[in-house]
């Protein structure tokens, strides 16, 4: 018989939406996007595109994408939208990923004690 595996933590387990988090970042130019609006303030469509190869409509696709995830935010002023980062769902996502790296350092080191025994 094998040894009981042990159960996980319903309260350490990841949070399941971010899935939306992780598929925004996973694109180069999202990534792009999310470091520029990161040194705070509001930035217009042609802020962010200034100096790029991006269009205008390419860059709001991928903030309505950011946007969705809760990672931006947009404010009308006038017939302007200005984007602004959201920290709280980065914050969330590094919670998510610090708990999955100490999942498998708890994982890593039963294998461990596992091969020792042996």
């Amino acid at each position: 018989m094998s040894p009981a595996r042990p159960r996980a933590d319903k309260a350490a387990a990841p949070a399941p939406d971010m899935a939306p988090v992780f598929f925004a970042l996973g694109d180069k130019t999202r990534l792009q996007l999310i470091a520029a609006l990161c040194v705070g303030g509001v930035f217009s469509i042609a802020q962010l595109t200034a100096n790029t190869a991006l269009t205008r409509q390419a860059v709001t696709k991928h903030l309505q994408v950011l946007a969705d995830a809760g990672l931006v935010k947009d404010l009308k002023m006038g017939r302007e939208r200005l984007w602004q980062f959201e920290p709280q769902q980065l914050d969330e996502a590094r919670r998510t990923l610090e708990l999955i790296a100490q999942q498998w350092d708890q994982a890593l080191g039963r294998f461990k004690l596992a091969m020792e025994k042996d």
